[in-house]
């Protein structure tokens, strides 16, 4: 018998003439079974690790579980809230199941990006950064305003990308899996009816380049932003897996819904008590053709699946607002104060004052702060060096520093 016949797999002892093909090694053979074994065990630790160091990062919670944790820092808005949780825990899991090799089947589940119809300062903003911190992952807030066509002043779409990866640290498997709000899509509707007049490059021609980017698609990101640095390599990003949550005021929308809903509640059925419309709250009843009526194209509502909408703040709201989040502005107050150890209170009456100004002048939830530090900016500035800390405000001293000029000031910023 030949030397070459009594080589074996060190493996699993198979002689050769019972393997296919057996490859040598410096001191040891292994046959071609032991290799497929070995590449299965391989490809399925790799798996394990992807999806435990997935998991270990992103803190998944159920719908019910994200719901409660943004009741601590958003007062009101619970329809939205729902739609939110429900969206966002779906994405997720469906991220967690590409990276499981066990649930991998024909059933391939799309991507749920979210639009949030609402007046500004009702915490559009505020829920998707909420939702973010609560996951643990990269989180990026972009300007659609800014945007234009590529080759046009302004900056290119993709800029977008090149944001949160900053926000991951230029970790591009974080980056991947983070949640991105554009806010001010409204102010990207088309200017007219007829697409072909003039070329809207601030306009139609930035929903047409964020349409491959919502659904999923592999951009070259310049990491530093693409005009100013020619020179820099670019990075490869998959945005398929990547949340995308649009915001807009989209203000003068209520008047296309009533237009529809007076156009609909037409014949026997507009008597019907259960067919009543809530002409303060017409929000409640956008669809998707609403939007198309506003200036977006079809092909970008149909990306933001997830519709929803932010009811508008009214003085109870805006009163719990002050005082009943995790970080509500006087919490946030009394802790500025209590670094100095100065002893600061505020009388219900005095709260109850900044409200009435903030629904007189339309000055929203952001207008709260801007309130508060009219009035408590004086005292900021001389109690830390004074001898007696302590500020009691009252409603006389609160109305003491809100003069009318400052209110004015306050109306024209907000």
């Amino acid at each position: 018998m030949s030397k070459e016949e009594n080589l074996e797999c060190s493996f699993c002892g198979r002689k050769k003439a019972e393997t296919d093909l057996l490859i040598a090694g410096v001191d040891a053979h292994i046959c071609d079974k032991c290799i497929e074994q070995a590449h299965g065990i391989v490809e399925e630790e790799v798996s394990e690790q992807n999806t435990s160091a997935l998991s270990k990062d992103l803190l998944l919670k159920k719908p019910v579980e994200i719901k409660a944790f943004l009741d601590q820092y958003i007062i009101g808005q619970d329809e939205t809230k729902r739609a939110m949780a429900v969206a966002v825990y779906n994405h997720y899991k469906r991220l967690l199941q590409t990276t499981n090799s066990e649930h991998d089947d024909e059933v391939e589940i799309e991507k749920s990006n979210i639009v949030l119809v609402g007046e500004t300062g009702t915490g559009k903003t505020l829920v998707a950064r909420t939702i973010a911190k609560m996951l643990n992952v990269p989180f990026s807030i972009v300007d659609a305003t800014v945007l234009t066509q590529a080759g046009y002043v302004g900056e290119d779409v993709e800029s977008i990308l090149s944001r949160l990866l900053q926000a991951a640290d230029y970790d591009l498997e974080k980056a991947q899996r983070g949640i991105v709000f554009i806010d001010e899509i409204d102010k990207i509707a088309r200017k007219g009816d007829n697409p072909s007049i003039t070329r809207d490059v601030s306009g139609e021609g930035v929903q047409q380049a964020l349409l491959k980017l919502l659904e999923g698609t592999v951009v070259n990101v310049a990491p530093k932003g693409g005009r100013k640095h020619p020179e820099q390599k670019f990075i490869e990003v998959d945005t398929k897996d990547i949340l995308f949550i649009a915001g807009g005021a989209f203000a003068g929308i209520e008047r296309i819904i009533s237009k529809r809903l007076n156009r609909q509640a037409v014949g026997f059925s507009a008597s019907l008590d259960d067919d009543k419309i809530d002409e303060e709250h017409l929000l409640q009843y956008i669809i998707p053709s609403d939007l198309k009526a506003f200036g977006l194209i079809p092909e970008i509502i149909g990306r933001l699946p997830v519709l929803s909408y932010m009811n508008p703040l009214d003085a109870v709201t805006l009163r719990a607002i002050l005082t009943t989040p995790k970080n509500s502005i006087i919490k946030q107050y009394t802790k500025l104060f209590a670094m100095d150890a100065i002893d600061f209170t505020i009388e219900e009456d005095a709260l109850n004052y900044i409200v009435e100004n903030a629904v007189a002048y339309k000055l929203g939830a952001r207008g709260l702060r801007s309130l508060c530090e009219a009035i408590f900016t004086d005292a900021m500035f001389e109690l830390p060096s004074a001898e007696e800390k302590v500020l009691k405000v009252t409603q006389q001293y609160a109305a003491s520093k809100l003069t009318n000029s400052t209110l004015k000031k306050l109306r024209a910023a907000s």
